[in-house]
Parts: C-alpha cells; sequence; structure tokens
C-alpha cells in the first residue's frame, strides 16, 4: 500500500483524504518538516510515498495523474510530490534540506510539497509532471482563492477529461472515428468490474487467434466470422490501452505484452487465410510470406529512422519543414495517416477483403497497399536525411547497431579483414544486391557465394559508427537480404509445406527483431550477446539457409527450415520471456505514430 503524508493545517470540510484513500493511499499527518522527514524514513523502501498539501484543491483525477503513474520514479503536481523506490533518496534529500532551510518549524502559510518540488528541481532530479488541460490542482493561499479554486472544480467534468485521455493523442483516422468513440466506454466498464489492461490483451489475441481458425476453415461463412472477429480484436486491441491510461494501469508485462501481440495477431491471421486458401485448393503461402515481410521491414525503417533521429542535433531539413507546414492543414494530416496504412485502416481493410473476396484478393490488396506506404514513407526519410544536417550521437549508432543483428561471423569477418570497403550504408547495399542477383541465378550454389559475399558486406558495414546520412537504412536492408532469402529459397524447393515451414522461420527471426527493438526503445540494452551467438545472427542465418537449400533436398530443405523455426522460436521466446516478466524494464507504451 502507499502512503501519503499530509503537511500543513487541515481545513474543515475538505475532501483530501478521502480522495487519496480511493487513490489507494494510507495518510499519515505531519505538522512540521521535521515530522515529515521523520515519516518518510518510516515508509517501508519498497513503498510508494507521497507528500501532500493538507489545503490542495483540485480534481481526483489530477491526484491520479501525478501520484499513481507508475512509469515514473518522481511525479508532481501544484501541493502534491510523490517517490517510487527508485526516487525515495531524491526525495528524502529534498526534504531534508527544505527541514534545513525552515529549522523544522510549523508550516503556516507555504507549502512543504512545493518546497520539496522546487528543491529537487534544483538538484536536477527527473520530475514528471503531467499535463493536466483543464484539471485543476493548487493550493490556495486564503479562502477566496479557495472558494474560486473549488467552483473552478465543480465547473470542469472530471470523468470526461479522463476519458478523453484515455484515447491516444495521434491515432489513425479509422481508430479516431470508428472504434475510439464507443471503446473508451469498454475501458471504463472493465476499469470499473476490476479487470487490467493485460487481461484484455490477452482477450484480444485469443479473439485474433479464434479469427485465423475461422478464416482456416476456408469456407465463406469462415470467412465472414474471421472479418467480423479481427475487427472485435482491434476493438479490445484499442480497449487495452485507453484502458490503461484511464486506470494508470501500466507495468512491464503489460508493454511487453501490447508490443508483442499486435504482429502475434497481425501474422496469425495471414497463417489461417493462406490455410483456409490450402483447403480450397489455392497455394498463397507465398504471399502470406510476403505480406508479413513486407509488414515488418516496414516497422523496422519505422524505428531506425527514429532511432536514428530522436535525439540528434541540428535535426532540421527542408523536407521537414514542409512536412510541418501540410500538419497545420487539417484534412492533410488525415490523408497522410491514412495512406501509410496504419494497424486500424490495415485490418479493416483485411476484415472487409476476408468477408467479401478471397484470400488472394486480400493479400494482393494488402501488399499493394503496403508497398504504397512502404515506398511514401522510406522515401520522405530519405528526402530528410540527405536534406538535414544533423549529428547523430552515439547512443544513436549503438542503437542501429543492435538493430542490424550481426552475428558471429559477421564480427569475425569485421575483426579479421585490414581493409575497410567504404561507407556502411553503400557497402551494406552492394551485399545486399549481390545476395539478391545470386538468388535469381537459378544456378544451384549461387545463393552460397551470395551469402557468403553478404556476410563479408554486413561485417564491414558496422566497422564504424552507423552515423551517416542514410546509415538508418542498414537494418531494413538487412531484414529484406534475410527475410527474402528464406522466402526465395523455399519457393525454389517447390515441394509441398517449403512455404509454411518458412514463414514459422520467418515469424520467429522477426519476433527476435521487434524484441529488439522494444528492449531499445525502453532503454533496456539489446538482447544478449549470447542469444546473438546462439541463433547466428542474420548473416549466419542466411548462410545457413543457403547452405541447406543447396545440400538437401527439397523435402530435406522442409524438414531442415521447420526444425530451425522450432529451434529459433524456442531459444527466443524463453529468453524474452524471462526478460520481460522477471526483469526491471521500464514500462513503456507506444504513444506515437500508430504501428
Amino acid at each position: 500500500m502507499s502512503t501519503a503524508i499530509l503537511t500543513g493545517s487541515p481545513v474543515p470540510g475538505s475532501s483530501i483524504e478521502g480522495d487519496l484513500r480511493s487513490l489507494g493511499f494510507e495518510i499519515r499527518t505531519a505538522s512540521d518538516a521535521a515530522e515529515a522527514e521523520t515519516l518518510l524514513a518510516a515508509v517501508p523502501g519498497d513503498r510508494r510515498v507521497a507528500v501532500v498539501d493538507a489545503r490542495f484543491v483540485g480534481h481526483e483525477h489530477a491526484l491520479r495523474l501525478g501520484l499513481t503513474d507508475p512509469r515514473f520514479p518522481l511525479a508532481a503536481i501544484p501541493g502534491a510530490v510523490t517517490a517510487q523506490p527508485a526516487g525515495r533518496q531524491a526525495l528524502t534529500r529534498a526534504l531534508a534540506r527544505e527541514k534545513s532551510a525552515s529549522g523544522g518549524t510549523a508550516l503556516a502559510v507555504d507549502s512543504l510539497a512545493d518546497r520539496v518540488i522546487t528543491a529537487l528541481d534544483d538538484d536536477g532530479a527527473d520530475l514528471h509532471r503531467p499535463e493536466l488541460g483543464r484539471l485543476v490542482a493548487e493550493v490556495p493561499a486564503d479562502p477566496q482563492a479557495r472558494n474560486e479554486a473549488r467552483q473552478a472544480v465543480a465547473a470542469v467534468d472530471d470523468e470526461a477529461v479522463r476519458l478523453k485521455s484515455a484515447v491516444k493523442a495521434r491515432d489513425g483516422f479509422f481508430t479516431t472515428y470508428c472504434i475510439s468513440p464507443y471503446s473508451r466506454y469498454i475501458a471504463r466498464w472493465c476499469a470499473r468490474r476490476g479487470l487490467t489492461p493485460n487481461q484484455v490483451t490477452t482477450a484480444s489475441l485469443i479473439t485474433a487467434l479464434i479469427a485465423a481458425a475461422c478464416a482456416a476453415t476456408g469456407t465463406r461463412g469462415g470467412f465472414v466470422a474471421a472479418g467480423v472477429l479481427l475487427i472485435a480484436s482491434f476493438v479490445l486491441d484499442c480497449t487495452d490501452g485507453q484502458l490503461a491510461r484511464y486506470s494508470l494501469q501500466y507495468s512491464t508485462l503489460g508493454a511487453w505484452l501490447d508490443a508483442t501481440f499486435d504482429r502475434a495477431k497481425e501474422y496469425a491471421y495471414y497463417a489461417g487465410l493462406a490455410l483456409g486458401a490450402a483447403r480450397g485448393g489455392d497455394d498463397v503461402w507465398a504471399l502470406a510470406l510476403g505480406a508479413m515481410i513486407l509488414q515488418t521491414c516496414r516497422h523496422v525503417v519505422d524505428f531506425s529512422f527514429n532511432e536514428a533521429n530522436h535525439d540528434a542535433t541540428a535535426n532540421t531539413s527542408p523536407t521537414a519543414a514542409l512536412s510541418d507546414k501540410l500538419d497545420s492543414v487539417g484534412w492533410t494530416v488525415w490523408v497522410r495517416r491514412m495512406i501509410v496504412l496504419p494497424i486500424g485502416e490495415r485490418w479493416a481493410m483485411i476484415a472487409v477483403l476476408t468477408a467479401a473476396t478471397t484470400p488472394r484478393v486480400t493479400f494482393y490488396a494488402l501488399l499493394v497497399g503496403c508497398a504504397f506506404a512502404a515506398v511514401y514513407t522510406t522515401a520522405g526519410r530519405v528526402l530528410r536525411s540527405l536534406t538535414r544536417k544533423a549529428s547523430r550521437t552515439d547512443r544513436a549508432a549503438k542503437a542501429l547497431a543492435d538493430l542490424a543483428d550481426n552475428g558471429p561471423l559477421a564480427g569475425f569477418v569485421a575483426r579479421g579483414t585490414r581493409a575497410r570497403l567504404g561507407a556502411p550504408f553503400l557497402v551494406a547495399l552492394a551485399g545486399t544486391a549481390v545476395l539478391a542477383v545470386s538468388l535469381f541465378s537459378g544456378v544451384t550454389w549461387a545463393p552460397v557465394a551470395g551469402a557468403v559475399v553478404y556476410a563479408v558486406t554486413s561485417g564491414q558495414a558496422l566497422h564504424r559508427p552507423l552515423k551517416g546520412a542514410l546509415d538508418w537504412l542498414v537494418p531494413p536492408l538487412f531484414r529484406a537480404a534475410e527475410y527474402l532469402t528464406v522466402l526465395i529459397l523455399a519457393a525454389r524447393a517447390d515441394v509441398s509445406g517449403a512455404l509454411p515451414a518458412a514463414f514459422g522461420l520467418v515469424s520467429a527471426v522477426a519476433y527476435h527483431h521487434y524484441d529488439t527493438v522494444y528492449r531499445i526503445r525502453g532503454n533496456a540494452g539489446a538482447p544478449p550477446a549470447w542469444l546473438v551467438r546462439v541463433i547466428g545472427g542474420q548473416e549466419g542465418r542466411t548462410l545457413l539457409v543457403a547452405l541447406l537449400a543447396a545440400l538437401l533436398t527439397g523435402s530435406q530443405f522442409t524438414v531442415a527450415l521447420a526444425t530451425l523455426a522450432v529451434a529459433v522460436a524456442l531459444v527466443v521466446l524463453v529468453e524474452s520471456t524471462r526478460f520481460w516478466v522477471s526483469a526491471g524494464a521500464p514500462a513503456v507504451h507506444d504513444e506515437g505514430e500508430p504501428a
């Protein structure tokens, strides 16, 4: 249980104690700074503690935002400051300073909580201040000011503000206008019944898996049910985030589930469509795998570009200025969000086409839409990169190197060769081009030779920090090279089961790559080096698949791909689950562009 230390003179009729108790705080009272310090020291170190002025007037949701958000070690609003265990030491120091400054005397006029907040700022503490908007939070200095503050509280509907803030600030058109207007009320219904975001996230996954199973039946009724259930899964997917924001139930496990289940749901649905098409005599596994590869590479482009530029200095360009200008025109904002085919629009399109057409038509539309979106977003980012004069940081370069996922073979090549071939992006592009030519050559051993050249260039591409204008494209190039190698060689095997096995392998590897992204975004570092070594790194897996395709028959190659898929999946899932469930990783929830 959390503890709130009320300081200052109590005010008759104040609701502050009741509000704090409703938020899960037990109440302690202090007459002066010395007593507050004593009470603070008595609170167990693993508890949240807050210092709140007894004269506080404001909305309960303002207190909730300021005092209960689990993502921040230190947070404050006017008249109240809180610390989780990680921020306790800073709060203790600030309170001790204020006790010394005041001589530990009784608090009459000024607010100890506000003085502690000032002291934390002076110490350079990372103090989160939530955006309150119309919500009221203040410490009135006299009865007239208190009266005015109470009137201001009564004039604003606390619950309406809370519901509105539950919706993500930036979202796609379909989500904003077709889902969020009612999903926020589902989130409130869930909160009032004690349901957690993780439970809703799990329900969304189960619904999507049932949708995939319906699609796998291959019947028209199954396809219609699949489309309806996919939309229902998306409604729940929106609801879990809104429930987290509504009730401030953020968690490390929830961040991991939210980050990975979206991809698991979408790619399981692709597999269901492919199975359903096969029941009708139409083999669309290559299209399903192509759609997964394209969507994954799109995400890697997003992640790499953002990691390369989020802390860059002098980060301006004419292209970015034009984009900002377009954002000032209302309708262009929605058009630009829709044409990148975010998750809401994409799932709506998939659901409608599943119900009304065939899996082949669905995949064709998905591939065309995602390809256009990929070209649009990548071209814009390339233009920004070429026209901006940005200085990228060592942190960004390390993040890009981690996203590259180079293994021991590339590392050996980089250490063992003295000659440096050139700029990282150009080297990676050249190696990828050689590999592509070899894959389409039709010669049995050509892909092996191409994969060897590719492994060499993979090591060479990371011989220096990835700080060049286009070096953020290195990880997406590596993703495309590895995944397409698996797709093309499985298609060339021309045996039943090869493409489904390839789908499984790419799914397992893609999970590892998404896991890497969300660890980096949460400042938790990349997966451990031993994991990358065990699963071979991207260049090692590419070479291994090329060797297997050259040495084995088609049926043997299929078994080898399936075995490799199971092995990679087991290793990465076990390590990833252990990390996210037990490690002290931060709770990071995506509030940016819709994925």
